[in-house]
């Protein structure tokens, strides 16, 4: 059974991570979001940057439960939700709030190699989702067989990460880029002639 008043503080780490950002976010805001006391805070965790440690590893596996395998019968339709769900801010207006954070704690990853190692985990996991959507692609004749699904992959986690970057830089909405990114697709990776569904 997991220790709830430690899932709490974690809880609480993210709520006052969007409202604070990461470099005004304080223990004491997180005690107050928990409401717990800074003490509860450091029975549980030595330090800031500990609880960040463990908030970051428990947001990844959040994350990748979120975009693991994406719903759709044929890689096109799992490439699709897959884009939905990491575009789409309709759904969650909170979304612009956790992404500001995140882009706090990506501007201190650089001098942070414990921070930087485990953003780096996100980008690998979107990375080889999304690679390996495209090779299944490939090998069901839905995706243009000259694609290379590692080179595509990385264009499409830059495109998604800078998606993400515009949003809370200048409140540009992600939404559009479904729609560019969709575009793109259809005209560059999908193949001429799409295989017959079996009826």
């Amino acid at each position: 059974m997991a220790d709830e008043p430690a899932t709490e503080i974690l809880d609480a780490t993210y709520r006052a991570l969007c409202e604070h950002g990461y470099a005004n976010l304080t223990l004491q805001d997180i005690a107050a979001e928990a409401d717990t006391s800074t003490a509860s805070i450091h029975y549980h965790y030595d330090s800031k940057n500990q609880l960040f440690a463990v908030f970051l590893d428990d947001l990844y596996e959040r994350f990748t439960d979120r975009v693991d395998s994406p719903d759709g019968d044929t890689p096109r339709e799992q490439l699709d939700t897959l884009l939905q769900v990491l575009l789409s801010t309709e759904a969650d207006p909170s979304l612009r709030a956790f992404r500001t954070a995140m882009l706090e704690l990506k501007a201190q990853a650089p001098y942070d190699p414990a921070l930087q190692e485990r953003l780096t985990d996100f980008d690998e996991f979107l990375f080889d989702q999304l690679r390996e959507i495209l090779a299944a692609g490939v090998t069901a004749g839905e995706f243009d067989d000259h694609i290379e699904p590692a080179r595509d992959a990385e264009c499409l986690t830059t495109t998604i990460t800078g998606a993400h970057t515009r949003h809370v830089a200048i409140n540009q909405s992600s939404d559009r880029l479904y729609t560019t990114m969709t575009r793109y697709i259809e005209r560059h990776l999908l193949a001429d002639e799409q295989p017959e569904v079996a009826q």
